[in-house]
This record gives structure tokens, sequence and C-alpha cells, in this order.
């Protein structure tokens, strides 16, 4: 046989290969973040739940939804063991202030420079560039007056 006809299935089974060995990469992840989950973690279910560990169990974790609102499920069922930081973020909405950027003003005045800022009007003519474009539309009675081929009525030619 010839190496030739024979290459192509060669880089076939090697892509199939290396798709199937990172395949095997993440579910290896995925098993050792479910076996690393300990009692009072935050966690995402596959089905986009957010709940707190309370115990686990060989196959199963006992979750707590709301507090008093406790569930069972599969350890195949979570989706991601979340920070304790992005757990209440997400379910409870603290959010941690730490901004270095300035702060938005809630008007649009202070961003435009009007007459009350004249230093930002100042500013803003500097910026600007002499010569103004004109964006607006002609009109069209102009180009309606004169038409191109002659005809007023615009009739056709056939008789």
């Amino acid at each position: 046989m010839n190496p030739v006809t024979l290459l192509p299935f060669i880089i076939l089974i090697g892509a199939m290969f290396l798709m199937t060995r990172s395949a095997k990469r993440k579910q290896q992840q995925a098993a050792a973040m479910r076996n690393d989950i300990q009692p009072g973690t935050g966690v995402r279910t596959i089905g986009g739940m957010y709940a707190t560990v309370k115990e686990i169990g060989d196959d199963t974790v006992h979750l707590e939804v709301a507090p008093g609102v406790h569930a069972v499920y599969a350890k195949n069922a979570i989706g991601a063991v979340l920070s304790d930081e992005e757990y209440n973020r997400i379910v409870h909405g603290e959010t941690e202030e730490v901004s270095d950027l300035p702060a938005v003003p809630d008007d649009a005045s202070s961003l435009t420079g009007t007459a009350e800022h004249p230093a930002d009007a100042a500013d803003a003519a500097e910026a600007a560039p002499a010569d103004k474009i004109d964006l607006g539309k002609k009109d069209e009675a102009d180009d309606a007056a004169a038409p191109k081929d002659g005809k007023a009525d615009g009739g056709s030619d056939a008789k």
C-alpha cells in the first residue's frame, strides 16, 4: 500500500486521540473539583441553581437552596464550586465598591461642556476641528425641478 493513501487515516486517528485526551482531562478536573467540595462551600448546579453545601455523601450532596430548604443532589449535578466572594456577590448581591475609575455623573451636561461650565466648553472647542462637514440631506426639490432626461411628466418614449 502507498503511504500517501494511509496519510488521511493516520491524521484522523491522531485527531481523535487528541480530542479524547482533552475530554478525559476535563472529566478528571471536574471529578477532582467535586471531590474537593467541603461543607459550607457555595456551588452552582448544572441546572443553574446556587446553593450551599451542607453534607457530602459518597454519590450525593445535601444542598441548602434557601434558608431552611434542603435538597439532595447527585455529585455529578455540581457544575462549579464558587469562591466565597463570588457566591456572596451572586446570591446576596454583596459587592465591594473598590474602583479606580472616576465616578460617572448622573447628567450629561458636565460631559458636553455647556455655558454652566465654560472651561469645558473651551476645551471642547479646541478639540473640535475647524472645518465642519455638512452631513445633512440636500433638498430633493432642487433635484426634481430639473429632470435628467428632459421629460417633465415622467412619461416614456413608447408610442
